[in-house]
């Protein structure tokens, strides 16, 4: 099976549909599938519900979908350092579901172990929990959460064989895995793709039965915030 591709857009091609769910991974602007977005901006497709921690920033990331209108739902934990998110969402134009951080990964995960929903703690008692089952456990209550199944996961990983097997680089890690687990079809872009049998099996982040398609790219490779410390003078 044939899982490496020469570009985004080849990479895509035949995945995508109006009103479809994708499952993006990333964390702030570290580990983002930034050429795959770039080639769903300019394949036009539209309203997508995408689930992702967050919605990058005004022009990088999930942000420059929200620029052209292609998101119609978001399924996040944070969505900060994004004017036109919030924009967007107080304006009613975006719709919006809070999910805790640790609750929106288990949901990415538990879809992509065929698992239908889970009970947490997080969230009871909260906005989080209305119109929600809450069962009673050893005295505690708890919410049903539904584990999240998409059409398409989309990540950013730093190394690929041509089977599909990824590792991702640090904190680039954060939520890519959970995210490829939950697409019907993965596609991941990476840094580098390397010789089969070259990557360290008990190095592997996901084994390549989770991806399907793959395409190697240059990263910008962003950061969000820097902080420096002031010069010390004598």
């Amino acid at each position: 099976m044939k899982k490496v591709y020469a570009t985004a857009a080849e990479a895509l091609e035949g995945l995508l549909h109006d009103g479809m769910i994708i499952a993006a991974g990333g964390f702030g602007l570290c580990g983002i599938p930034e050429l795959l977005i770039a080639a769903i901006r300019d394949a036009g497709t539209r309203d997508l519900t995408v689930a992702s921690n967050n919605c990058g920033v005004d022009d990088f990331g999930l942000g420059i979908l929200l620029q052209t209108r292609q998101i119609r739902k978001m399924i996040s934990s944070y969505v900060g350092e994004n004017a036109e998110f919030m924009r967007q969402y107080l304006s009613g134009e975006l719709e919006l579901e809070f999910n805790p951080q640790g609750t929106l990964a288990e949901r990415m995960r538990a879809g992509g172990s065929g698992i239908p929903g889970f009970y947490t703690k997080t969230g009871v008692g909260t906005v989080i929990a209305e119109g929600k089952e809450v069962k009673n456990f050893d005295g505690q209550d708890y919410i049903l959460e539904r584990g999240i199944v998409a059409d398409l996961s989309i990540v950013k990983a730093w190394k690929a064989d041509d089977t599909g097997n990824l590792v991702f680089r640090k904190t680039a890690r954060n939520f890519n895995p959970p995210a490829a687990m939950c697409g019907k079809v993965c596609v991941a872009e990476v840094e580098e793709i390397v010789p089969r049998g070259s990557l360290d099996p008990d190095g592997i982040h996901l084994p390549g039965i989770y991806v399907h398609r793959i395409v190697q790219g240059q990263h910008e490779k962003r950061i969000e915030q820097r902080t420096v410390r002031k010069r010390e003078t004598a």
